[in-house]
């Protein structure tokens, strides 16, 4: 019987891996994935295939082989190229007033963007970081580009 309580653990902790904690709504979720994509999240890295909810604070990492797409819940389209870096600082979303904030911090690699609602509703809440600049967002679709910097 201890055997069955042990295996129940297992996997109910693997699964929390890949779940948003009781109560946190996820920012968004992972739509496109191909090759190496991971989400790094409270110290852990796991795989990011299609479906993989999308927390504030997960970074997003692709491999020389990774490309990700994520969709957030404003209907923000954030993708990335190989050998990218990104993380989702802050996001909070309004569906009733589109009334929100994004902030995504881009350590390295490339990110195309398209924005969503909270842009539409209110440019100056959406803001996109490099270790170099920031970026406010006035138009709707951009692609940012980074060197390899340091990555926290």
């Amino acid at each position: 019987m201890k055997w069955y309580r042990i295996g129940a653990a297992v996997i109910l902790a693997g699964l929390c891996l890949n779940t948003p904690v009781f109560g946190e709504e996820p920012a968004g979720m992972v739509k496109t994935s191909k090759g190496d994509v991971g989400i790094e999240r409270a110290g852990q890295r796991f795989p990011a295939p299609i479906g993989t909810p999308v927390l504030v604070a997960d970074r997003i990492k692709t491999g020389a082989d990774g490309a990700v797409g994520v969709t957030l819940r404003d209907n923000t389209l954030l993708s990335a190229g190989p050998n990218s870096t990104f993380a989702i600082d802050k996001f909070a979303f309004n569906s009733t007033t589109y009334e929100g904030v994004v902030s995504v911090g881009v350590k390295k690699g490339t990110l195309a963007v398209s924005t969503g609602k909270i842009a539409k509703e209110k440019p100056e809440s959406v803001d996109f970081r490099t270790p170099t600049s920031v970026i406010g967002v006035h138009g709707t679709e951009f692609v940012i580009e980074t060197e390899a910097g340091d990555e926290d």
